[in-house]
């Protein structure tokens, strides 16, 4: 074993534990290591021109990159700075390269017998483009080097890897998928942050309502799964399985709490008595943890009590019916935020002329910018930056497509909700209640109001207004999806994620109208009208538009996030997921879906779930879904309105024909 010179002599913090050609046992592993996702692990670095590996102590060298440069190859990290694009490319994509970079962690069988429980995991980073050969060498060389009683595992980084490796016995290079590694664990963290607050646990949604009430801005809630309507308290917690882009978690990073998933909740709450206790409540990737506090903290009233939303004034006339393609943004106060985005999503694709490249011309220290990660992506290396804002148009114009519909604006929300004087009355009780701070008052008011919506006679004009919309969709008995597109959803800092009803069973003109008024009626939910009051927004100020569109028939649908949700500061990665037929599955939480991270930087993309059917989608399923992603990115860069990093959330859908439609289309609240 060969100690690097920082061993010896130096104070012990201050020692570089690094060591090169060591054969690797478990003691030698637990004095090395350092924590990621709950696990040891060591980064490793096969250097095959002079046949030896380096267990890098990652607390001096938290970089393949930076050691290889500078303990190996003598360069200073200005030197690496200055050609950093071209240095990666030669230890991560060269086919025949001098250094195998990876990691090595260790894991338990939760099951196994105590002298079987521990094995290995080696993997390379998720850009790594190893071929078959290499994968198959990289393991070898660390089998042959590691303690033989620990079972070693190759997990693939991603699917081009996975691919590579299908050739190769499994008996000859073991390995291990990424769901099946991570997919049972016992906590997940869905939305990271920190809250003090008093732990309230419900074990059946029975016990839930019953206690619904009386639940504060100093609660943390936990079930195993919570309801959509969940108030604003201080944090979640899920007991069974959930994913990111659930309403809830959606919720949960809208509003900067903690969400995670933790299966032992109820060991944890026996052993220390949390039930009911003030708690300290931790939800990081590599750590969730809930610690009883010994009394109550003293706390500040959150910031959201003097949070305020800005709506801007509706437009409540002269805004006829609209088709969908002849909306634009500017047009949101009129036809709702949903609406003019899908209008905005037309114009993007039929003029070809917009820029979608600024997300990769941002500054990535050290890198100037990403165009280069760009070109390689859409296939025009060496392009002009000309050229690549036309390519990126047409990548995003033959990957997806807007879908065809009409939008319904505030003016005929305004015209049915003016024409009953109950209408009025109701409409005036619940205002007073909001600015009296009747809370208790609130919800009869507001289900009083909804009935109201629901049978009040709907005026001749706005009847004819919405059956001539469509007329050839009905004359033809098609079926219809009528959707939400008010001016108090879809907005940063507040998204308003499954407040407002969409109904997708729709046939005939009595169907269609009951459809509008149900969708009207959401607008004075309980659950809508408190939550924009806690962010001020009033409710005379408050319309709602809606979309009319034709049922598509979709094989998969789902929702893609231009950020990674659980890691907001990595920059590379989109998040979707998906599952047959419809996109309100995912985010409904009826099933669980397949989820994916694909890397719009240097591409490749990993499986993270397989969900509720168990196994993985065809690779060139997989394929289309990273030409999907890409697209995401690219859109991110017009839709985002200030910051070019702000993530956007894109419910989409994938027909049998093979193409896709992207059915929404704002913000990613967090």
């Amino acid at each position: 074993m060969i100690l690097t010179p920082d061993e010896t002599g130096a104070p012990e913090a201050a020692r570089d534990r690094t060591v090169v050609g060591a054969h690797l046992s478990l003691s030698l592993f637990r004095t090395r290591s350092g924590v990621l996702a709950g696990h040891p692990y060591l980064k490793v670095v096969v250097d095959r021109a002079e046949d030896t590996w380096h267990l890098l102590d990652t607390r001096v060298h938290p970089f393949h990159v930076d050691y290889i440069a500078t303990r190996i190859l003598g360069m200073t990290l200005d030197d690496l700075d200055a050609g950093l694009n071209a240095f990666n490319a030669s230890v991560y994509t060269a086919p025949e390269r001098r250094f195998l970079l990876g990691v090595l962690s260790l894991h338990t069988h939760d099951q196994a017998a105590e002298s079987e429980r521990s094995f290995l995991v080696l993997e390379t980073t998720e850009a790594d483009t190893m071929h078959g050969a290499l994968l198959e060498e990289f393991y070898h060389y660390v089998r042959k080097r590691t303690d033989a009683r620990l079972p070693l595992l190759l997990k693939p980084a991603n699917h081009g890897q996975e691919q590579a490796l299908a050739t190769i016995e499994e008996a000859h290079v073991p390995r291990i998928l990424s769901h099946e590694l991570y997919g049972n664990r016992t906590r997940t963290c869905l939305n990271p942050g920190e809250a003090e607050g008093r732990l309230r646990y419900f074990r059946t949604t029975a016990q839930y309502e019953s206690a619904a009430t009386g639940l504060g801005w100093s609660d943390i809630v936990a079930m195993p799964c919570l309801p959509d309507d969940v108030p604003r308290v201080a944090g979640f917690v899920n007991t069974s399985p959930i994913t990111p882009l659930s309403h809830t978690n959606i919720l949960a990073s809208g509003w900067d709490i903690p969400n995670a998933i933790v299966r032992d909740l109820d060991a944890l709450i026996e052993q220390d008595d949390l039930d009911g206790a003030w708690v300290r409540y931790r939800a990081r990737e590599d750590e969730i943890t809930l610690r009883r506090l010994p009394c109550a903290p003293a706390l500040e009233r959150p910031a959201w009590h003097q949070q305020r939303i800005h709506v801007a004034t509706p437009t409540l006339e002269n805004a006829p019916v609209l088709a969908l393609h002849r909306l634009r943004r500017a047009d949101r106060d009129s036809y709702g935020t949903k609406a003019a985005n899908l209008g905005e999503l037309h114009h993007v694709l039929d003029s070809r002329t917009a820029n979608l490249t600024s997300f990769y011309t941002r500054p990535r220290p050290p890198r100037p910018h990403l165009l280069g990660h760009l070109a390689a992506r859409l296939g025009e290396a060496g392009a002009s930056p000309e050229r690549l804002r036309a390519a990126a148009v047409e990548q995003v114009a033959n990957t997806v497509g807007a879908p065809d519909g009409v939008a319904l604006p505030f003016r005929l929300h305004r015209l049915f909700l003016t024409s009953s004087p109950d209408l009025q009355q109701g409409i005036g009780r619940l205002k007073m209640a909001l600015e009296l701070g009747a809370l208790d008052v609130i919800d009869p008011l507001c289900l009083s109001l909804q009935r109201l919506i629901r049978s009040v006679p709907m005026p001749d004009e706005v009847a004819g207004a919405i059956i001539g919309a469509v007329p050839r969709l009905l004359a033809e008995e098609h079926r219809l999806v009528v959707r939400s597109s008010s001016n108090a959803e879809d907005l940063p800092g507040f998204s308003a994620a499954g407040i407002y009803d969409s109904v997708t069973t729709v046939r005939g003109a009595d169907q269609l109208m009951d459809a509008v008024r149900q969708v009207w009626a959401s607008l004075v939910s309980p659950r809508s009208v408190r939550l924009r009051h806690q962010v001020g927004i009033s409710l005379e100020d408050t319309y709602m538009g809606v979309i009319v569109q034709e049922y598509v028939p979709a094989t998969l649908g789902g929702v893609l996030v231009t950020c990674n949700p659980t890691q907001r500061e990595d920059f590379r990665n989109v998040y979707l997921n998906c599952t047959p037929g419809s996109p309100e599955q995912v985010v409904d939480g009826t099933v669980l879906p397949h989820q994916y991270l694909y890397n719009t930087v240097e591409g490749g993309g990993r499986t993270v779930g397989v969900g509720s059917s168990g196994k993985d989608l065809p690779a060139a399923t997989r394929a289309a879904l990273a030409r999907l992603a890409l697209t995401g990115r690219l859109l991110q860069s017009y839709f985002t309105e200030g910051d070019a990093d702000d993530a956007m959330d894109i419910e989409w859908l994938l027909t049998a024909e093979g193409s896709f439609h992207l059915v929404q289309i704002r913000p990613y609240t967090g």
